[in-house]
């Protein structure tokens, strides 16, 4: 008998047919909208595998009525939404996508960085509510990013990436890592930093690390009053990262410049969230990976890990 499987999101007829011929594949048939969690609960209690998205939370509950689960293959590099520890304590095999969102997430994370310092979303919306009557000696006004610091936070595959294009910018680059990375520095030319001296000495700050305990709401009101007035934090790791309350005083009182957020503490982001009413923050809805060919690279690694453990082999990309 073939191995019972849950996706829990419509993909591309590629990945939906390759999963079909070695599975007996359930599906929920929506592109858009997420799983209800009724649907989910009843649906896992009978699968040996289930191929998620970022937005499913896989919590200790839900694992513990999958008493046929043998793989979650999540569609993303981050787990945060996966209890990896209920997971272990079930023999359930967490999987992850990483690697092949790196560049993509890397040019998002610089096209946001320099969206935000040239106002270039409110620059569009300028001139299309017809508002360019006259050329203007400081309309519009930004901050230069060539010449300019960038502080890293979190020096892993998209970090480098993202310093890479740094470079060609002239940029001064700074980082700060749980743990050094000598063979960035060495290639880059990059300066490790603790975390105050980062903050304090870069005009952009970017946040690139994982979503743990540890840096949960790591960026908060002191670290955002360390920064310069005229600093620029872009975040397109995890929201909660950030403290989303203190980041909204400190970009309504002019304690920051600006802020580029591809990412929220909980998404889908309400209309009514006070980020979204300052015309100082540029922001996108956690689109850093979303090429037609990184997506479906994604999509492919996840079945492969998928498969994989299915078949009783170890998987590309085990967590946990």
């Amino acid at each position: 008998m073939k191995p019972k499987v849950y996706l829990t999101r419509k993909l591309p007829d590629e990945i939906i047919n390759q999963l079909s011929e070695k599975c007996e594949l359930r599906m929920w048939s929506s592109e858009e909208e997420p799983v209800p969690r009724a649907v989910l609960e009843r649906e896992i209690q009978e699968v040996d595998g289930l191929f998620c998205m970022l937005t499913e939370e896989i919590d200790r509950s839900l694992l513990e009525n999958a008493s046929n689960l043998k793989v979650v293959a999540n569609m993303a590099v981050g787990y945060n939404n996966i209890d990896i520890s209920a997971a272990k304590e079930k023999g359930v095999v967490v999987t992850n996508t990483p690697g092949v969102l790196t560049e993509t997430t890397a040019d998002l994370t610089f096209a946001l960085l320099m969206a935000t310092a040239r106002r270039i979303p409110e620059a569009s919306t300028y001139l299309r509510k017809g508002k360019w009557e006259a050329w203007s000696p400081m309309q519009l006004t930004g901050q230069d990013i060539h010449g300019s610091t960038l502080g890293i936070i979190g020096m892993g595959r998209i970090g480098e990436a993202v310093a890479k294009r740094a470079r060609g910018f002239d940029m001064n680059i700074l980082y700060h890592n749980r743990r050094r990375n000598q063979e960035a520095e060495d290639k880059l030319e990059l300066q490790y930093a603790e975390l105050d001296q980062l903050l304090k000495e870069s005009d952009f700050v970017c946040v690139l690390t994982p979503l743990t305990a540890e840096t949960k709401n790591l960026i908060g009101v002191k670290e955002l009053r360390m920064m310069k007035k005229t600093g620029i934090l872009i975040n397109t790791a995890r929201g909660g990262i950030v403290n989303e309350e203190a980041l909204y005083h400190a970009l309504k009182e002019e304690d920051i410049w600006a802020a580029g957020l591809d990412v929220f503490a909980e998404e889908p982001v309400s209309l009514q969230h006070p980020l979204l009413t300052l015309p100082n923050v540029v922001t996108l809805p956690h689109i850093g990976s979303a090429s037609v060919t990184t997506r479906l690279k994604m999509a492919e690694v996840a079945t492969e890990n998928l498969l994989k453990v299915l078949d009783g082999e170890k998987p590309p990309h085990p967590v946990g």
